[in-house]
C-alpha cells in the first residue's frame, strides 16, 4: 500500500559560492525547484517548473577564491550589507521543503550532486531551526543515474555527454533557481529515457 510518506517529492538544487567547501568559504546564493514525484512506479512531474525558492545569503567568513565570483558574478561585498541572514534563509528554505512536500518524503536533486549536497547539508545543519528537510541522505545524484542508466563510467558521465533527448534545452546561467530549473527537466528526461530504452 502506497502512502503519502512513501512518496518522493524531489527537489532540484543549485548553489553558488566563493569557495570550494563550506565554512571557511560561504555559500552566497542558493535555489531549489520542484521537480515531481516518484511513488516507485508512476513518476509525476510540474507541468511548470515555477514553484521554486531562492535566496541570496550574508557570507560567514572573510576568505573566498576570486575565481568563484568570476563565475557566478555575484557581488560579495553587496551580500555583506544586503544578504539574507544564514539563520533565517536557511529555516525559511527548511520550512518551505516541508511544506511543497505537504507529507512526502523530500528528495534533493543535483548535478553532480556532491558539491551542492556539501553545501546544502551542512548550511542547513548549522543554521537551520528545524535541521536538513532531506536528513542526512535523502538525495538523488542525476551523474550517477546516467551513468547507470548509459552503461558508462563515472568519469564519462558529465553533462557533456548527455544525449540530445536527455539535455534541458536551457542555457547553463549560473544563476541558482536557472540552473535548478535546468536540472529539473534533466531530471525528469532522465526518467523518461528509461521508459524509451526499455520500450525499445
Amino acid at each position: 500500500m502506497t502512502t503519502k510518506r512513501s512518496i518522493d517529492a524531489y527537489f532540484s538544487a543549485d548553489v553558488e559560492t566563493d569557495g570550494p567547501v563550506p565554512g571557511p568559504y560561504s555559500m552566497l546564493s542558493f535555489g531549489m525547484v520542484y521537480a515531481g514525484e516518484f511513488d516507485g512506479h508512476e513518476f509525476i512531474h510540474p507541468s511548470h517548473l515555477d514553484i521554486s525558492f531562492y535566496r541570496e545569503v550574508r557570507p560567514i567568513s572573510d576568505n573566498f577564491v576570486g575565481e568563484a565570483l568570476d563565475v557566478n558574478k555575484l557581488d560579495r561585498d553587496k551580500l555583506k550589507s544586503k544578504g539574507a541572514d544564514p539563520h533565517e534563509a536557511m529555516t525559511e528554505a527548511a520550512r518551505w521543503v516541508q511544506s511543497v512536500a505537504n507529507g512526502r518524503n523530500p528528495v534533493l536533486v543535483a548535478y553532480p550532486l556532491a558539491f551542492d549536497w556539501t553545501w546544502l547539508y551542512w548550511y542547513f545543519t548549522v543554521f537551520s531551526e528545524s535541521g536538513s528537510p532531506f536528513g542526512y541522505s535523502q538525495c538523488y545524484d542525476l551523474k550517477t543515474a546516467f551513468a547507470t542508466k548509459a552503461e558508462l563510467p563515472i568519469s564519462l558521465s558529465g553533462r557533456s555527454r548527455l544525449p540530445i533527448d536527455v539535455k534541458s534545452l536551457r542555457r547553463h546561467t549560473h544563476h541558482a533557481v536557472d540552473d535548478a530549473v535546468e536540472q529539473a527537466e534533466i531530471f525528469a528526461n532522465l526518467f523518461e529515457w528509461r521508459r524509451r530504452r526499455e520500450r525499445n
